[in-house]
C-alpha cells in the first residue's frame, strides 16, 4: 500500500509513518522545509519526502503534480495549538491554527483527490475530541477542528467512491501535549495519556477495513490500565 502521511516528524504522525514503514508500506510524507525533509528521510528511508509549509497553505499548490501514480491513503496527522481566552488570543495564533488544523488539510486534500480515486482510497482526518466539545481557552484550536470535521463530512458526500474517516484522540502522549499542559499549568506525565502508537495502530485498523465497509467516525479515549 501507499499513504500519503502530514505530521510524520513528531507524535502521532511519527508513530504512523513508523509503524507503515515497518511494515513494508510505501510513504509519501510532506515536510515543512529542506531541513526538516533531510531530518525525516533520515528517519525513514524508504519514504518520498515533499517540501510544503502548511502554516503557508499557498507552498501547497501543485504538490499533487510531484506524485505519480494511485495513493491508498491520505491521512492527515499535523496540528498545532495554542491556548488563550477570546479576550487576549492573539490574531497570529488564530490564523496559524487555522492554517495549520483546517486550510492547509482542505488543500492537501484537493491536491491529492486525484490520486485517491484512482484507488478508491481512504482519506482520515485526524482530528480531537476537542473538535465534538471545547472548553474555555480552547476557542481558536476547537474552531479549527470543528472546521476539519465540516471537509470531512463535505468530502464524504462529494466524494462516494473514497472512504473518509474522522479520527478523534483526546489526549495523546506527545511533544505538543506537553507544551499544552505545561500551558495550563499542569505536570506532564507521559502514563497518564494514552500513547501515539496506540493512536497510530487506530489508524492503520482505519484504512485496513475490508473495502465493502467504511468506518465515518472514531473517537479515542484513555482507559485507566492500572
Amino acid at each position: 500500500m501507499r499513504h500519503l502521511l502530514t505530521g510524520a516528524g513528531s507524535g502521532i504522525g511519527h508513530a504512523l509513518a513508523r509503524l507503515l514503514h515497518d511494515r513494508g508500506d510505501d510513504l509519501v510524507l510532506i515536510a515543512r522545509s529542506a531541513d526538516r525533509a533531510t531530518a525525516i528521510a533520515a528517519d525513514l528511508p524508504q519514504a518520498e519526502v515533499l517540501v510544503g509549509d502548511l502554516a503557508e497553505p499557498g507552498t501547497l499548490h501543485g504538490l499533487g503534480r510531484e506524485v505519480a501514480g494511485p495513493l491508498d491513503s491520505l491521512v492527515h496527522c499535523a496540528g498545532v495549538v495554542t491556548l488563550a481566552p477570546l479576550a487576549t488570543a492573539r490574531l497570529d495564533d488564530w490564523h496559524r491554527q487555522l492554517d495549520v488544523n483546517l486550510v492547509a488539510p482542505a488543500v492537501l486534500t484537493r491536491e491529492f483527490v486525484p490520486h485517491l480515486r484512482q484507488s478508491r482510497g481512504t482519506v482520515v482526518f485526524v482530528n480531537s475530541t476537542a473538535g465534538l466539545q471545547v472548553s474555555g481557552g480552547w476557542a481558536a484550536y476547537g474552531a479549527s477542528k470543528f472546521g476539519l470535521r465540516a471537509v470531512a463530512d463535505a468530502l464524504r458526500e462529494e466524494e462516494p467512491r473514497l472512504r473518509v474517516c474522522s479520527v478523534y484522540p483526546s489526549r495523546t502522549a506527545s511533544p505538543m501535549q506537553e507544551r499544552v499542559r505545561a500551558a495550563e499549568g499542569v505536570a506532564y506525565a507521559e502514563g497518564d495519556y494514552m500513547s501515539a502508537d496506540s493512536v497510530a495502530r487506530a489508524i492503520v485498523d482505519v484504512i485496513d477495513q475490508p473495502a465493502d465497509i467504511t468506518l465515518t467516525d472514531l473517537t479515542l479515549r484513555t482507559r485507566r490500565v492500572e
